[in-house]
């Protein structure tokens, strides 16, 4: 299987524009991929697919970002730590590709076109700065021909989120296709509660900045490198983005093990806490409000 090697992006790039090329090259690179496979007939071996996808965007990302921005630290998943970057000032926290396993599979016929790949994986760039944390990030999408990025401003989450207030329809929630969290099947259990099940963090997180669901809610399994970029990318269009029980969300700790996310459209946020109170998960935030109540 050949590895491709998109052009590097040139260091003269400001961040933003950087952050989009590289999760366009990376994009390039896992599509090349794909095409190797149904060159040579379709048939592949998923855990070497998955592996030689996770090696090869890797290795490009790492080559692009020593060009282009070389004073800079580095924390991903596929490459080892340094914790020295928690002494830099910029650090690049990237995925190289998250939803591995989507990446790796086709449709059956019951959850889409038989045959076709799945386009639930996706490609995370996020920088961090010292002082304001999050200030540029970049999903590429690459099954989608799309990449989001900071510099789109434009009011995320679904059109008519007053309907859910009005009973008018229940609130949807993104949710993991094999390993939801017990609390959020329970809450699915509600009939004002929807569950809409997909592949990937950052495509769970874009799917409500795109309006597609009102909500992603995680607990217990994920890293700095799974919410940085959809979380910047989030926040740049006013998306309420915390840790499940309200306390701000940080990067760039010496552990980057950070395993609860909370994005929701800003009007539901006080619907959805009220929820996940129903459910046994305390909210700081809904504590303070009773405490000053």
């Amino acid at each position: 299987m050949n590895s491709p090697s998109p052009r590097l992006p040139a260091g003269s790039l400001d961040d933003t524009a950087l952050a989009e090329a590289l999760a366009d090259g990376a994009a390039e690179v896992l599509l090349a991929l794909r095409a190797d496979v149904d060159a040579a007939g379709g048939a592949f071996d998923p855990k070497a697919f998955k592996d030689a996808g996770d090696a090869a965007v890797q290795d490009w990302l790492a080559r692009a970002l020593a060009v282009a921005r070389p004073d800079d630290a580095t924390l991903s998943e596929e490459a080892k730590d340094d914790v020295s970057r928690t002494s830099a000032d910029r650090v690049w926290i990237i995925d190289p590709l998250d939803g591995t396993r989507e990446f790796a599979e086709r449709h059956t016929g019951a959850d889409g076109p038989e045959g076709e790949w799945r386009d639930d994986f996706a490609v995370h760039v996020a920088l961090w700065e010292r002082g304001p944390g999050l200030t540029v990030g970049a999903v590429g999408l690459p099954g989608r021909g799309a990449t989001l990025t900071t510099a789109d401003t434009t009011p995320g989450g679904p059109a008519d989120p007053e309907a859910v207030l009005r009973g008018e329809r229940p609130l949807r929630i993104a949710a993991s296709r094999s390993r939801p969290p017990e609390f959020v099947a329970t809450l699915a259990e509600r009939d004002d509660v929807e569950l809409v099940p997909m592949g990937s963090a950052g495509v769970k997180v874009i799917s409500v900045a795109g309006g597609t669901v009102d909500a992603y809610v995680h607990s217990g399994g994920q890293y700095e490198w799974d919410s940085a970029a959809p979380v910047a990318v989030a926040q740049a269009r006013g998306l309420v983005c915390t840790r499940l029980d309200g306390a701000p969300l940080e990067y760039n700790r010496e552990s980057p093990w950070l395993p609860d996310l909370f994005v929701c459209h800003p009007a539901l946020a006080a619907r959805l806490r009220e929820l996940l109170d129903s459910v046994g998960v305390e909210s700081k935030v809904a504590s303070m409000s009773k405490e000053g109540a």
